[in-house]
């Protein structure tokens, strides 16, 4: 039968932790916020960005995106203070002494971890795409407008479908217009026909692309037809969208827009696809970092030590950043072909979980 002091001590923890944890975000939030809109005001003010436009469609989508990317870092940091006040203050001994073993004392920790998880996953799969879309929207609109006028827009390959390729010398955002546009259709190695034209313009009426001097050139065996002119409309599986489509625009796609632009991006072998994968597999990856840093936070902190607190803070701050850090290595190895995205992603979870072990046997020692 389980002690009643047991219970007791199950909800001041979970209570504590999440307190902490939400008290550590809000401190943290206001600190950026404060920081973003001292570097942002003169921009807003220059452009007479209305108060309602800031509020509702930039920082509604950028604190949580900004809680969930640093959540690593809170958690370990709340984990770290709250079980620290505890050690210092005598309270672990006398959880210890009084018959609770360390295994039954981070049983509250993982659960306030499993609440953090959570509700991490929910942000990452369901709040945070739809707020980014308004942030990313609003940024584009207001703070980034140079930069994408500057986008690189040159030597442009997709593919479209299986024997169907496109290749774009360049395309201008001024005038919706692809210049230098190839479009080829081969079969079973060899090139059946190939599409040749000075210019491509989106045209909205009919959702397609008005080629100008084009030039036509179909294969038939040994033989070849050409057929030339100054206009012709085609409906193809490539539209304006693919050329606006910049690289953070998978974070704002949910869960199931983001696994089809990636089955579009592997069909086309568009090189954009690492970056939604490693958005996809970080949704995941990221929340179950919370169980993994809270062992190691307690492991450390859980125990007396002449530096006090100020160490502690100290130590976890350090392998919070560092948990952050490697998971931006990691995406550099994806980038230059060295792992997988998943494998990528994972990766931090992994040693940081090794790491985890081995705190935690010793710990009670």
């Amino acid at each position: 039968m389980k002690k009643p002091h047991v219970k007791i001590l199950d909800r001041y923890i979970v209570r504590k932790f999440l307190g902490t944890f939400l008290f550590t975000i809000l401190i943290a939030v206001l600190i950026v916020v404060v920081f973003d809109l001292s570097e942002k005001i003169s921009k807003f003010v220059d452009k007479d960005v209305p108060l309602k436009e800031i509020v509702f469609e930039y920082y509604a989508g950028f604190i949580p995106w900004i809680v969930n990317s640093f959540s690593p870092l809170f958690v370990f940091i709340s984990a770290i203070f709250f079980t620290s006040k505890l050690a210092q203050n005598s309270e672990i001994v006398a959880i210890l002494s009084g018959g609770v073993s360390f295994r039954r004392l981070m049983a509250p920790y993982m659960f306030s971890a499993g609440v953090i998880a959570i509700l991490s996953l929910v942000l990452g799969l369901y709040v945070i795409p739809p707020a980014n879309e308004h942030r990313l929207a609003f940024e584009n609109k207001y703070i980034k407008t140079q930069q994408i006028a500057a986008d690189n827009m040159r030597n442009i390959h997709y593919q479209l479908s299986q024997g169907e390729f496109v290749y774009v010398e360049q395309f201008s955002r001024w005038a919706n217009t692809a210049y230098r546009f190839t479009l080829e259709r081969i079969e079973d190695g060899k090139i059946q026909s190939k599409l040749s034209a000075e210019s491509a313009a989106w045209d909205s009426t009919f959702n397609g692309w008005r080629l100008k001097n084009y030039y036509i050139r179909d294969f038939y065996g040994e033989s070849e037809v050409v057929r030339t002119g100054k206009q012709i409309d085609t409906v193809i599986n490539l539209t304006i969208e693919d050329f606006y489509r910049r690289k953070n625009i998978v974070e704002s796609l949910s869960d199931r827009d983001l696994n089809e632009l990636i089955k579009v991006q592997k069909l086309r072998g568009d090189a954009l696809v690492q970056r939604s994968l490693i958005e996809k597999n970080s949704r995941i990856a990221m929340p179950f970092s919370a169980f993994v840093l809270t062992v190691i936070a307690v492991s450390l902190s859980s125990r007396k030590k002449r530096g006090g607190l100020g160490l502690n803070i100290g130590i976890g701050l350090a392998l919070s950043f560092s948990y952050i850090l490697f998971m931006r290595f990691s995406q550099m190895f994806v980038q230059t072909g060295m792992m997988s995205p998943a494998l990528a992603m994972w990766v931090p979870n992994i040693v940081f979980a090794i790491v985890a072990a081995v705190l935690y046997k010793l710990a009670p020692k």
